[in-house]
């Protein structure tokens, strides 16, 4: 039992905090990032004796942490719109400002700027250096879609490049 918590305490140290800094980078809130993948861990810990012989451990953990983030912003957008409708039928209140970004990092605000798979793709591709497989595989999608995001987030993100670049001259 002790080889199994030391080697699931040690996959936490090595991967908690590349884990956080991609799914930041996805999700643009390093609170929301670190809470997914805390929870990821946890499950991973009742399940680490199964988990820890499959070819790449951390996946899985991934997957979890991606999935309960897209819970998370999902239960976000739905109490945004309910919170919407209440401002709209009621005039006087003033709207709940529950967009709290953390653009401290240049890279994570061009990130946030693109939209949700191209955001993930990209995420994963270069910043967790996965294969367009293993991104496909994480997100639920083909290859082919993988490439297509990975695509379009570059077109978007030399669009916003260059527009910086020519500020700066």
């Amino acid at each position: 039992m002790k080889d199994l918590d030391a080697d699931f305490e040690q996959a936490f140290v090595d991967n908690y905090e590349r884990l956080v800094n991609s799914l930041t980078a996805i999700v643009g809130d390093r609170e929301l990032a670190r809470d997914c993948v805390q929870e990821a861990f946890v499950k991973a810990s009742t399940r680490w004796r199964k988990i820890r012989g499959y070819d790449d451990p951390m996946a899985w953990v991934r997957r979890v942490a991606i999935n309960r983030s897209r819970d998370h912003l999902r239960a976000t957008e739905r109490r945004r719109r309910r919170e919407r409708k209440v401002v709209d039928q009621n005039p006087q209140v003033d709207p709940v400002d529950s967009d709290t970004v953390d653009s401290a990092i240049r890279l994570h605000e061009l990130l946030a700027g693109l939209p949700p798979q191209q955001r993930a793709a990209a995420t994963l591709y270069y910043l967790e250096e996965l294969s367009v497989d293993d991104i496909g595989a994480t997100l639920g999608i083909s290859g082919g879609a993988v490439k297509y995001h990975l695509n379009q987030a570059r077109g978007a993100l030399r669009v916003v490049v260059e527009r910086d670049r020519h500020r700066h001259e």
